[in-house]
């Protein structure tokens, strides 16, 4: 055997390497994601006789709830996503920057990553409620004489106002923490040259940052839109019955209703609005080759 083919052997062994070390996630997707979303997809096409039917989709459809879950689903989606997107990257930015104090931002900044989303809902209930944290510092100050009820279900942009606030303090930083890994990985030699030639903040944020920040914006907006379309909890906590969002219909016909086949197709359109978005994101934001290297 000659030192060329042991080298070529050796090549191809240690290739196998990474199909090996994501075998384990493989079968875990395949067992717990896979499996229960292709079963879920069959329920919703069949009768509770197991016969196939369209009849779970149409009552969806027909739902007089259907068209306000899904309106409300996604204009909540369309208004946090973009706030969130530039508040994450102004908070990366802070923490990439190396300041004095960065480990107590970075802290600050992470902390409602350890509340779940109810907890969160619920912190936010006691702000909005007409005895809150709101209306007493408002009537302290003298700017009300009363306070205002801002969780009344007859003002539809209030509620989504205040589930949008929640939302952006909640899950901000799941974005920031993503577009800080992103943020350390482009060489330092780049925004360097960048000022040295005179650009200005905004100019190389957008000519040198964000266009190597590509990957990182990728995921992170994938993440945080497929989370926005699930959206319940914090909607439950703040709005209650005023608003309906795709996910509490879900639970509605799976739980109060006892029908599985109508809630998998609600968790079917989700998903396939999640399917929808993914594709969305990576044709807008296309990443060459050589930044997924």
């Amino acid at each position: 055997m000659t030192a060329d083919t042991i080298v070529l052997s050796g090549k191809r062994k240690r290739n196998w390497a990474p199909y090996i070390l994501l075998l384990p996630s493989l079968v875990f997707l395949f067992f717990f994601f896979a499996t229960p979303m292709f079963s879920s997809f069959v329920l919703a096409f069949q009768t509770p006789d197991g016969a196939w039917s369209l009849d779970s989709i149409g009552t969806m459809v027909g739902d007089p709830n259907f068209t306000r879950a899904v309106t409300t689903t996604l204009t909540l989606v369309l208004i946090v996503i973009p706030f969130q997107l530039a508040l994450a990257l102004a908070m990366a930015l802070v923490v990439n920057k190396r300041l004095k104090g960065t480990s107590l931002w970075l802290y600050v900044y992470a902390l409602p990553l350890a509340i779940s989303e109810l907890a969160a809902g619920i912190v936010w209930v006691s702000i909005f409620t007409q005895k809150g944290w709101l209306n007493s510092i408002l009537e302290t100050l003298g700017i009300l004489e009363r306070g205002v009820i801002w969780q009344s279900a007859e003002s539809y942009w209030t509620l989504i106002g205040i589930i949008v606030v929640a939302e952006m303090w909640r899950a901000t930083s799941i974005m920031m923490i993503i577009l800080v890994a992103g943020l350390q990985s482009i060489p330092d030699e780049y925004i360097e040259a960048a000022e040295v030639y005179g650009a200005t903040l905004w100019q190389r944020v957008r000519r040198v940052i964000l266009p190597m920040l590509r990957p990182s914006l990728q995921v992170a907006l994938i993440l945080r839109i497929i989370l926005a379309i699930q959206v319940f909890a914090t909607a439950i906590a703040l709005a209650g019955t005023g608003l309906t969002v795709m996910s509490q219909q879900t639970l509605e016909w799976a739980n109060d209703i006892d029908d599985d086949h109508v809630a998998a197709a609600w968790a079917g359109l989700m998903l396939i609005l999640s399917i929808f978005a993914t594709i969305g994101v990576l044709w807008l934001l296309p990443v060459k080759d050589e930044q997924q290297v």
